[in-house]
């Protein structure tokens, strides 16, 4: 507020307008909304106030055309020959009015160490959970594309094969590309009439288009299983005679930088021979034969045989080692 002194008049001026001071928004003014601004002059003259009001200006804000697409922010990892494997994005309006986007996705990427293969349908749009699922919709240019209000997002889910002559190790890249319907270009490009309430549309810092690279990342995982056995007859040699024991033993690594799941060792106990009760062991440590708690049991249907539930192995899990003894039968 200014005052100013004239004679015996003060002549004070205060201006009015459409938005609050504090009012903040990540975006700004609204598309479409109006600002006013009236000024007023209060003086006195003698003994007599009074208030004079100007014109009332307008003017409408204009639309701003800015999108931010955000990528997941570590390497999904993936095995050779998986499909469907998919990457999360997120496009977000960081315009000030309701905006559409066209999206395009892109495969082949310079500088990765394979390429991975887009699936069919390679695009979903999520439902609004943003979890992939039953309730998302495939992508079609032109006739579902995104519809944000300002601030708004969604989350998309892009889809590949993996290609099976992958390597632990590599990397796929792939991009997702946001751009503006209205338009883009250099910042400040002005598309007349084309933004909300017939104002002009105008390129943000964005461009109206932004691109983001996901990244899918080779962790593939082998087990393998080495046996070994030793043999102890009943006259204190290591023949393989009747009444004598076998003493198998079973290494069982993960090898790669990924992780196997539900990893279930079996081994049929072979034809002639009979197993021995209690001799069951992961690591040295005992498991009991009954169906129960621990991981390992002694099961005779279909075929008598024991198994290991081993669970998730990584190679940093190191060897596990299974043990269990049979006896050469004596009879037929």
């Amino acid at each position: 507020m200014q005052s100013l002194r004239f004679g015996a008049a003060i002549v004070t001026v205060a201006l009015a307008l459409g938005l609050s001071s504090n009012e903040a928004r990540a975006v700004g003014a609204d598309a479409g909304s109006t600002i006013s601004n009236t000024a007023t002059v209060d003086y006195t003259v003698g003994t007599v106030t009074t208030t004079a009001s100007s014109n009332t200006v307008n003017v409408t804000v204009a639309e701003i055309l800015n999108v931010a697409v955000g990528a997941p922010a570590a390497a999904t990892p993936v095995a050779p020959g998986q499909a469907a494997q998919r990457l999360r994005f997120r496009v977000e309006n960081t315009g000030n009015g309701q905006e559409s986007f066209l999206l395009t996705l892109t495969s082949v990427v310079t500088g990765d160490d394979f390429d991975p293969v887009a699936a069919a349908p390679s695009i979903y749009l999520d439902n609004g959970d943003g979890v992939f699922g039953a309730g998302d919709v495939p992508y079609v240019p032109g006739t579902n594309d995104p519809l944000l209000n300002e601030d708004g997002f969604v989350y998309v889910f892009v889809a590949h094969n993996i290609p099976s002559a992958v390597t632990d190790g590599q990397d796929g890249f792939v991009t997702l590309t946001a751009a503006a319907r209205t338009g883009t270009g250099p910042a400040g490009t002005v598309f007349a009439g084309q933004g909300a309430a017939g104002t002009d549309a105008v390129v943000g810092t964005s461009t109206g288009t932004q691109t983001a690279q996901g990244i899918y990342s080779v962790q593939g995982v082998t087990v393998t299983a080495t046996k070994s056995q030793t043999v102890n007859d009943p006259f204190g040699g290591n023949r393989a005679l009747p009444g004598a024991t076998i003493h198998y033993s079973v290494a069982v690594n993960a090898v790669g930088s990924g992780s196997a799941s539900t990893v279930i060792f079996t081994d049929k106990i072979p034809a002639g021979t009979e197993y021995v009760a209690g001799s069951l062991r992961r690591n040295g440590s005992p498991l009991s034969d009954a169906t129960d708690a621990d991981i390992g049991e002694y099961e005779t249907t279909p075929d008598p045989q024991v198994k290991v539930r081993i669970g998730s192995l990584q190679q940093s899990d190191g060897t596990q080692t299974i043990t269990f003894d049979v006896t050469i039968k004596t009879t037929n």
